[in-house]
């Protein structure tokens, strides 16, 4: 297979005239040099060059490889431009997987961020609705980092975020206390979640260690609707903090004992400048317990 050495000696003896000069230029041996070229010879079926007492020269078929030589050692060029430029955060794309009750809670901060801060670097995010699925897309490729819930096993690197709380969302209208134990709620047809949603495991726990089985009025795969459901009337509903906004028109109250999943980002390996960029970002912003949300300091 012809590789870019091999067009870059050949070009260099072309535009240098001379085996020496070349050789000087790339800042190789010129035997090292000979060998390259006579090995794409080779490879090509024929000589490329005539060695003259003086000069070198090109043989026709010299003169035909060369404007493909150069046209690849150009897009060759381009390619580690675009790298140099990419790992530079100056363009590219980062492919970020994420657990969808984050999307537009704890990452949407970070998100707007990145935006202002790297606009040329495309995030594409990706959202799962199990932790399950979000590890694999990053141990299989699919995703360069993942954000979600902290990974029990992984080989990887991680980078803790913070501490996501739950709160309990109550219909309207409906007395709301600082605090709410969760044994209370045991007699309450609750806002539940479809099994493919990570979210159902965190309420049936959390039901079980406050000693009762959630009785279900209704479950929904999709996070958002969750509070929603809950404040039109249809029973409480555990939902993560960071998905509920300031404008939204919900009684939301801490439940006793607290509900807590840790949070983290994670990659398969040492992560490239991009990517390590963009976990330090989340550090830094991500909104895991919102400012309007934050469990009240006992007196």
């Amino acid at each position: 297979m012809v590789t870019v050495r091999q067009l870059e000696c050949f070009v260099a003896v072309v535009d240098h005239g001379t085996f020496t000069a070349a050789a000087a230029e790339l800042l190789v041996t010129q035997p090292a040099l000979s060998r390259s070229v006579r090995e794409l010879e080779r490879i090509v079926g024929a000589p490329l060059l005539e060695r003259l007492p003086r000069q070198v020269v090109l043989t026709p078929v010299g003169r035909a490889v060369l404007p493909a030589a150069r046209a690849t050692l150009a897009e060759a060029h381009r390619v580690r431009e675009v790298g140099h430029r990419a790992a530079g955060l100056v363009t590219g794309e980062l492919h970020v997987a994420v657990v969808q009750s984050l999307t537009l809670g704890a990452l949407l901060p970070v998100v707007r961020e990145w935006q202002h801060a790297h606009a040329e670097v495309e995030l594409r995010l990706s959202e799962f609705a199990h932790r399950g699925e979000l590890e694999e897309s990053v141990r299989d490729g699919f995703a360069d980092v993942a954000v979600g819930p902290r990974p029990d096993d992984w080989a990887g690197p991680i980078r803790d975020l913070g501490v996501e709380e739950f709160v309990v969302v109550l219909p309207a209208g409906e007395a709301t206390p600082d605090t709410l134990a969760l044994s209370d709620l045991a007699d309450r047809r609750w806002v539940h979640y479809d099994p493919v949603n990570g979210l159902a495991e965190v309420v049936d726990q959390a039901c079980a260690a406050a000693g009762f089985t959630a009785r279900v009025a209704v479950r929904t795969a999709q996070t958002s609707a969750a509070p929603r459901l809950a404040a039109a009337g249809l029973g409480p509903a555990l939902v993560p903090a960071n998905i509920l906004a300031p404008s939204d028109p919900v009684n939301a109250v801490f439940p006793a004992p607290a509900v807590r999943r840790p949070i983290a980002a994670f990659t398969r390996h040492r992560p490239d400048p991009v990517t390590a960029a963009f976990i330090e970002l989340a550090a830094r912003v991500s909104a895991v317990v919102p400012p309007h949300l934050q469990r009240p300091v006992p007196e």
